[in-house]
């Protein structure tokens, strides 16, 4: 399996999120419980949901684990400095002059709102390799556009 680079603070969210679960999992077991003490399991809603429930919740537990597993921590990497990479922040300006600063993280990471995209996205792809100072043609969804690389930090 290969591995999955992650910031130490998306390492963290993703132990929280196991541990949130594993906590939750004794509950889910104590509904199921009390709906078996409800009659007749085949016509039992609350019974089904909270097996449903139950299932969803040990391979979600199961996926965190083996993610956990295989996890490299992007601080820990010896990369390139001034070099594109997962990992680094981007501040670029297109040919209008508008400005933009992106992370780029794993896809466990992305979250467009706090303006880290995945390593695989158009975008990035675009990006890794360059330099401070190049100008560079990015192939996007909704056509090529030309950006300068104005900074590159860690």
């Amino acid at each position: 399996m290969s591995s999955i680079y992650l910031t130490k603070d998306g390492r963290n969210k993703m132990i929280d999120e196991l541990e949130r679960l594993k906590n939750r999992k004794p509950l889910i077991q104590e509904e199921i419980a009390r709906a078996r003490e409800h009659g007749d399991l085949r016509e039992n809603a609350e019974y089904h949901a909270a097996k449903e429930t139950l299932t969803n919740l040990q391979q979600r537990i199961a996926e965190l684990e083996t993610k956990l597993s295989r996890v490299k921590i992007i601080e820990d990497q010896n990369m390139e400095k001034g070099t594109i990479y997962i990992g680094v922040t981007v501040k670029m300006k297109d040919e209008d002059g508008d400005e933009y600063n992106y992370t780029i993280v794993d896809v466990e990471e992305a979250n467009l709102a706090e303006n880290k995209i995945s390593v695989q996205s158009p975008m990035s792809q675009g990006l890794l390799g360059h330099k401070e100072g190049e100008q560079v043609t990015v192939s996007l969804p909704a056509g090529d556009m030309k950006f300068k690389i104005l900074k590159i930090s860690r």
